[in-house]
């Protein structure tokens, strides 16, 4: 009998973790965004600004912004993304290049 309960208890942790334990991280904000493309180089706000704006309106997952915003030093931090997100970020920088690069001029 213990042993059954045991079991039950170990099976149901899953399911009852799942259910909202609140602990998810924020999403990331433009700010932040712009704010660590400034960090890694890209010295004018005005440009960082609006390269921040198209990669949230790109659709990317908030996990791609966070290896985005990370400050982890991978060799290649576009092997962190998925497949969805590498190609989002693909057509957000052409999108970077026709919009904004004017702004950093």
């Amino acid at each position: 009998m213990r042993i059954c309960l045991i079991a039950a208890a170990l099976l149901a942790l899953p399911v009852l973790s799942a259910c909202g334990s609140g602990d998810e991280a924020p999403a990331v904000t433009q700010a932040e965004l712009s704010k660590s493309l400034q960090d890694k180089g890209l010295k004018n706000p005005a440009l960082a600004d609006c390269a921040a704006q198209v990669f949230l309106d790109s659709g990317m997952s908030q996990d791609g912004l966070r290896v985005m915003v990370s400050n982890a030093q991978s060799d290649d931090p576009a092997k962190l993304l998925s497949e969805d997100d590498s190609a989002k970020v693909g057509a957000a920088q052409s999108k970077i290049a026709a919009d904004c690069v004017r702004l950093g001029s």
